[in-house]
């Protein structure tokens, strides 16, 4: 009987293709620490592209100069309001939690008025629970601090990478545009879904949590709750949170006031919470974040808690962006090797800095 032997060049090809896969296991799992910091770069890089090309470009500025403007823009505006919060945040959080003595006479008023009341009795506020909760809290203080420790790694890891990534732009885009195995198509499909969904996350979801945090912030003002800056700050980031969002602060901070006999105040921010706060979210996704990408919620909200699990704090941006991911390939997937019919690329008499790679090449 004759058997049919395999093709060397196939035996080589197969060789090679799991001989480099294993090296790229290898280094992701050797630089998973760092990977945010990639990322980062990654994002700040699509961010910042179009402004990149059209100093470098148009206006014939040193690559490095402009890099390093872009990069210092990026600390000013991005490095320096994020060192600002964590620098305000972590005494908030750390003394908010070690204070017991101040937590547990706060909550005797509230679980005074659970208590005398018919329909919130059952509900569990003895010293023991309330204890209980505040030592599982207390064990988030280190993972905390580790968490603004790897921000701070790769906040320096994204600007080392990203000076490199605008210094040679040209050739870093020829290089992946060349390497990606699809039609010229799906190339473009893929790089206008990347574009979208990157500019959408990296925008629109701090856009969202800082307008809530602003306008709540505001309400906790009017209504005459301490710190108000803090529970704003609690607020914006509690936008995360699946289906309770920002109810997880306002509504406690309500029940706070009702229990200590501001009836009129607690009522207020309620509705104040329900009526304004919550239809921020609606508004500006129909309005302002509209206009860079429409990113289903679903997206948003799982995608956060898959970047919460990967890379803590960080993965608030990353998640979404990898969640969404997996649509953009399904898409160009259907466009490879399902019916669907790859978009035709025309080319333009002018350097578009949002177009592809091969399309800029094609212009010059």
């Amino acid at each position: 009987m004759k058997y049919k032997q395999i093709n060397n060049n196939s035996i080589n090809q197969i060789m090679l293709i799991v001989i480099i896969l294993l090296i790229c296991i290898l280094i992701f799992t050797s630089l998973f620490y760092y990977l945010p910091g990639f990322l980062g770069a990654i994002t700040l890089y699509v961010l910042f592209r179009k402004i990149n090309f059209k100093l470098t470009e148009e206006r014939k500025w040193k690559k490095s100069l402009a890099s390093l403007l872009l990069i210092l823009l990026t600390i000013v505006f991005l490095v320096g309001p994020l060192y600002l919060l964590i620098n305000y945040m972590v005494p908030q959080v750390t003394d908010a939690i070690s204070n017991k003595d101040e937590i547990m006479e706060k909550f005797d008023s509230i679980k005074t008025y659970f208590k005398n009341s018919p329909y919130l009795s059952s509900i569990d506020l003895s010293d023991t629970a309330l204890m209980g909760g505040l030592q599982r809290a207390a064990k988030f203080i280190p993972n905390i601090l580790n968490s603004v420790a790897e921000v701070g790694v790769n906040v320096l890891v994204a600007l080392f990478v990203l000076y490199f990534m605008l210094v040679s732009s040209k050739e870093l885009e020829r290089t992946i545009y060349n390497a990606i195995p699809f039609s010229t198509g799906s190339k473009a499909e893929l790089w206008k879904e990347f574009d979208m969904m990157v500019k959408s996350n990296a925008i629109g979801i701090p856009i969202l949590a800082m307008c809530q945090g602003v306008v709540a912030g505001v309400g906790y003002w009017i209504f005459g709750l301490e710190s108000p800056i803090f529970l704003g700050i609690l607020t914006a980031v509690s936008t995360i949170i699946p289906i309770l969002g920002t109810m997880v602060v306002y509504l406690p901070a309500a029940v706070f006031l009702l229990a200590n006999g501001q009836s009129g105040n607690a009522i207020g921010l309620a509705l104040y919470g329900i009526i304004i706060i919550g239809s921020i979210d609606n508004v500006l996704r129909f309005t302002i974040l509209k206009k860079l990408g429409d990113v289903h919620p679903l997206i948003t909200v799982f995608g956060v808690l898959l970047g919460l699990n990967l890379f803590g704090m960080l993965g608030l941006i990353f998640g979404p962006l990898i969640l969404s991911c997996v649509g953009v390939l399904l898409k160009v997937y259907s466009n490879e090797f399902g019916r669907g019919t790859p978009e035709i690329i025309q080319s333009t008499s002018l350097i578009d800095p949002n177009s592809p790679p091969d399309i800029r090449d094609r212009s010059e």
